[in-house]
């Protein structure tokens, strides 16, 4: 544990007992002098802050050829920057007891900042570096694409990762989103310096940035941060792609043969937006179907009644360009054949019948219950702000959420149960040897 991880924890367990209701949040929307607009939730109590730094596109901004550059630039931005080579920014990082942390996903790369308010300017000044002038040097290049290159060979053994690139290729095909964002072995290699530039040149950029501020901050100190820390980015990144329908074929088994005792299954088919007016309706029937726990009954029919499975799962997907309904579960391979049956006759009963009051009931008071669980410190909770904001949702969410699901009708769940679960239209891809499969 560094620093600024075990300073923090003993703050935080210091006054957890007084944040019991941290889901009643206050947000402020914060506009700095130069025009950036950031979520806010000043809390004073812990001389701390989090950052969270979202920019839209993500790994689907790599350039035809060029998979996975965005993945292995975003591993190198704290690899050096400015007059720091990678040992240098690591140790005036750790010095200030800060945290950076660069991701990238299909739809942003995301930074997590945090750090303590004594070296809050100092730490910020790093930040900006990293983030206006990353070196990119060779040998950093070389020794993180050896990473990479060592974890795309760990993949292709996988059965689930074979199983996940099987299925977004099939749904998405050409798209960005129809292969894994590290690239491939002959992708990864190929890159050059210049490509990581261009990626980063791509992603990085004033017009597609989200922002979360949760700590001992005002207003005002934090208008002044984020003029600072961003003042020097390019206006404009490169153009995110265009939106793509879900295409895993209606109905139907593909199979992706594998050696191996276990069969593991993708099961997926069109899904709902995140601003439909359907959508909380949506989310309540995910729970009752599959949402993950022991009472849904997915988990009931396939785990509990048959033993098929250790677990199943289902899940709305709304990316940025394209939304589906997918589920996951793995068998051995002479009842995969039974698990697909099973899950078929759910999703048909689901559609034509609906739920009962008492499972909407159940779902509604456990929603309602955990939602408050996730706001357990300033990073988690900067976290949601920024998701909040790439979502639409207005900044009052998390004060009406709970309500919105409340306020769902037995009527109202059945007839989006009906619109959204198809079983005609499931499609299963499994990889393996299962067996009672067509």
């Amino acid at each position: 544990m560094n620093r600024l991880s075990l300073i923090v924890s003993t703050l935080f367990l210091a006054v957890l007992a007084a944040l019991p209701a941290r889901a009643e949040v206050d947000i402020q929307e914060v506009t700095s002098p130069g025009g950036l607009k950031a979520w806010l939730v000043e809390e004073h109590s812990l001389p701390f802050m989090a950052l969270e730094i979202r920019f839209r596109g993500g790994a689907s901004l790599d350039a035809p050829g060029k998979r996975g550059a965005t993945n292995l630039m975003a591993a190198l931005i704290e690899e050096g920057a400015g007059d720091l080579d990678a040992r240098g920014f690591a140790e005036a990082r750790d010095g200030l007891a800060a945290s950076f942390r660069f991701d990238v996903h299909d739809d942003a790369l995301t930074v997590s900042a945090r750090f303590l308010s004594e070296n809050r300017d100092e730490a910020v000044a790093l930040l900006r570096t990293a983030l206006t002038a990353p070196r990119f040097d060779p040998d950093a290049i070389d020794r993180v694409r050896g990473q990479v290159l060592s974890s795309l060979q760990s993949r292709a053994t996988d059965p689930m990762d074979i199983l996940g690139e099987a299925a977004d290729r099939l749904a998405f095909g050409d798209h960005p989103y129809g292969s894994y964002q590290g690239g491939t072995p002959d992708s990864v290699a190929a890159l050059t310096r210049d490509d990581i530039v261009a990626a980063f040149d791509g992603a990085v950029a004033r017009d597609r940035i989200y922002l979360g501020a949760v700590g001992d901050i005002t207003a005002e100190e934090l208008g002044m941060l984020l003029d600072e820390l961003f003042a020097d980015l390019p206006e404009t990144g490169a153009p995110i792609p265009e939106p793509v329908p879900f295409g895993l074929p209606e109905g139907g088994v593909t199979v992706v043969p594998f050696d191996t005792p276990q069969s593991v299954a993708r099961f997926a088919h069109r899904g709902i937006t995140r601003d439909d007016d359907d959508f909380f309706a949506a989310y309540v029937l995910n729970e009752i179907l599959g949402g993950g726990g022991f009472n849904s009954r997915l988990m009931d029919e396939v785990r509990e009644k048959r033993g098929l499975t250790y677990g199943i799962a289902t899940y709305l997907v709304a990316k940025d360009l394209s939304e589906y309904v997918v589920g996951q579960v793995s068998s051995q391979n002479a009842t995969m054949g039974e698990v697909v049956n099973v899950v078929r006759a759910e999703w048909e009963k689901i559609a034509t019948e609906g739920v009962t009051a008492e499972e909407l009931e159940g779902a509604q008071t456990y929603l309602t219950g955990a939602y408050p669980l996730r706001f357990d410190g300033n990073g988690p909770i900067a976290r949601i702000l920024v998701s909040m904001q790439m979502e639409g949702l207005g900044i009052d969410y998390i004060a009406t959420r709970n309500d919105k699901v409340r306020a769902i009708t037995l009527e109202e769940i059945n007839r989006v149960a009906a619109r959204i679960y198809d079983p005609e239209a499931l499609h299963f891809v499994i990889v393996g040897q299962p067996e009672g499969v067509e």
